[in-house]
Parts: C-alpha cells; structure tokens; sequence
C-alpha cells in the first residue's frame, strides 16, 4: 500500500482567554495589545488568544485515511507549509505496511529532510510529529487495532488524569469539586510571586496532591530555595523550573532537592534531551505527542525507562487526534500511569470529533476503536 497525498491545515478557534487563564496552554495573564499574539504578563514567552493547532491527514491510494496532530499554538501555518513543502514530498509514493519498524524509517526520512540545514527541532519536528501521528492511526485502522494494542500486549483501558491549572480566586473550592469527582491530583502554576503562591498552595485540600509548574521563571540562585518548598509540601514534581538551554543548571538543582523535576515539553528528540538525561536533571519526562510524535516519544520512554523515570505526557492546546495519540502512548508504557488534563482544552477537542474523548472517576477512557479511535468532523 502506498501513500497517495498528506495535507495539513491549521485550526484556529476563538476562545474565552480569562476562562482559560491558569490551565495548561494558557497559564498566565496576557500583556495587553491589540495582536493575536500577546507576551504573558510573567515571563518572556508568546501566547494566542485563540485556540491554534495544525491538523494532519495522509491517505492511501486506497482511500484509506489517517489524522494526526502538530503541536502549534503560534502561527499553525508554519507547520502546515513545511508538511506541504517538504514532507509530503519526501512520503507521497512511499509504501505504508503498518509496522512499527515501517513507521520509524518514514520519521527518519522526515528528520532527514532538513538535518543538515539545522532544522532538527522547533516547527520541523512539530509538522513530522503531526504526520507521524497520522501514519500510526493508518497503521492501527489497517491492522484493525487501537494504537495501544499496536504498542503493547497488554495496554490498560484507563490511564488517571491530573487537573492542569485551577484559577487563584476560587482555587481551595475547585480542587474540592474535582476532588468529590475522583481526581485527587493537581498542577498549578507559578505566576504571581513566592509568599502568596505559597499560601495558595497550603490552603489546598489536604488530600490533593500537588505538582507545580514553575514556567521557567526560576533563576539557579533562587531555584533552590523553592524547590525546598516543594520538598516540605511533598510536591509531586518541580516543572519546567529554569530556562529549558541549561542542562548543567537543571542537574545542579536535582541533585538539590527531593522533589523530582519534571522536563519535555520544551524538547521533541532524544537527541535533545540526551543532555538532561546525563546530568540526571529528569525526575518526570513529559513529551508532548505533539512535538515528538509517537515514534519519538517511544524512544524517549525507553530513554526514560533506562533511568528508572516515569513518563506523563504533556497535554496543552491539542485537538482530537494529539490527545487521543497521548492517551494511547500512556495506555501503552509500563512507565506510565498518569496524564494531564484540561478541561477547557478538551471541551474544545470534542467539537471536532464525532465521538467525544471522555473520562469518569478521574481517569481517561482510552479510544478503543481501530487507529486513533476517533472520528474527524472534516
């Protein structure tokens, strides 16, 4: 079977920016501006105001089709013109069987496109991770199996959910609300200063487990001292705590604390994290399906298995297919029970799917349907 064409479009959705604020893939406070990308008001990086992602989608000569999902909450046509440019060129004709191995040549072809032109992360590996994700769906819709059941012999059917992000003003009432409904996990992020976040956090439910997402804002001089902080709350984990460049940095403040960090949002390969791993600065590997895609995100779990560290991807703005890829991954790894989740993010998936992706008693239901198990609303 050979594949006959791979699209890609991007999606771009209005959303209501203050509701959202405080959860994953909006964390903070925008600056004002009249742009649609806006400078959040605690650290330097760009936000949407919309809902952005790039939607993927390759096609036998068959007609048979399979989606997948870019990472691309800024400008998604990026990602969607690289697709068109130069991977659907290098794949268009080539023959699909299905198999893992198959799939792991294709992404090493995409990679290759650019390697040389130092194109190995960023837009490049968001677009390949998008069609990979499609190429496993088409894989799984061929062997008549969901994605984790081509993974593994024994993928569990529900994988526990985490809450990502819950709003200062009315924080202690939401956690209980999610609480009386089976999840007893939560991140929060860092986005106002130390004394009244950690206030915040000490007037948590006492049966809610914490994790904190400090967005990079930390310094090496100041990352240890709150660290300690996390170490005498028992936090779950330290995300993300200083600038993702520095992997000597992140070591130094691992071996500081006991509270493990959490890093792989920011990296798609194991070529990039390779350093992070050395210092032994990762405590919780979090790839997002989005930017490492399946294939990439195996070899990155077999990395992480190799240092004895548990894998829980990382779940932003994401539509059907890259939450249901993340779903499957989890369900999959023997180094993985845990997910994050958003539900503003995933209100805004299930419109496009005429299936919704759901969860009860504070786990997720894994799609047990050929492929991804969803269905696009094209």
């Amino acid at each position: 079977m050979k594949l006959a064409s791979i699209e890609a479009w991007p999606l771009r959705l209005p959303r209501d920016v203050s509701a959202a604020t405080g959860s994953a893939g909006s964390p903070t406070r925008l600056a004002a501006g009249r742009g649609d990308y806006r400078w959040s008001e605690v650290y330097p990086c760009l936000y949407s105001v919309h809902f952005e992602t790039a939607v993927v989608r390759v096609r036998t000569e068959s007609g048979l089709v399979g989606w997948g999902e870019a990472q691309a909450p800024l400008a998604p046509e990026v990602a969607c013109e690289i697709v068109r440019l130069l991977l659907a060129p290098a794949l268009e004709g080539e023959s699909v069987d299905g198999t893992p191995q198959r799939i792991a040549a294709l992404w090493d072809r995409m990679y290759s496109t650019m390697r040389v032109r130092g194109q190995t992360g960023g837009f490049m590996l968001d677009a390949i991770s998008g069609v990979d994700i499609a190429l496993w769906d088409l894989a799984g819709k061929m062997a008549g199996k969901p994605v984790a059941a081509l993974l593994s012999k024994s993928p569990k059917s529900a994988v526990r959910a985490y809450i990502s992000g819950l709003p200062c003003e009315s924080r202690r009432e939401q956690a209980q609300a999610w609480l009386d409904q089976g999840f007893d996990r939560f991140k929060l992020f860092y986005d106002t200063d130390a004394e009244p976040f950690f206030r915040g956090l000490d007037q948590m439910p006492p049966e809610a487990r914490i994790a904190v997402d400090a967005l990079w804002r930390l310094t090496p001089e100041t990352a240890v001292e709150f660290g300690r902080e996390m170490d005498s709350r028992r936090a779950l984990w330290l995300e993300a705590p200083l600038p993702p460049e520095d992997p000597v940095a992140h070591g130094c403040l691992a071996r500081a604390l006991r509270t493990p960090i959490a890093l792989g949002e920011s990296y798609r390969t194991r070529f990039e994290l390779a350093p992070f791993f050395r210092e032994r600065a990762v405590g919780v590997l979090q790839p997002d399906l989005g930017r490492c895609g399946i294939t990439e995100g195996l070899r990155l779990a077999a990395l992480a298995a190799e240092h004895g560290v548990p894998v829980v991807p990382h779940i932003s703005i994401a539509s059907g297919p890259q939450i249901a890829a993340a779903l499957h991954y989890a369900a999959a790894l023997d180094n993985c029970d845990l997910a994050e989740y958003n539900p503003q993010v995933l209100s805004v998936a299930n419109r496009l799917l005429r299936e919704p992706l759901g969860l009860d008693d504070g786990a997720y239901a894994v799609p047990s349907s050929p492929g991804l198990g969803i269905e696009v609303l094209e």
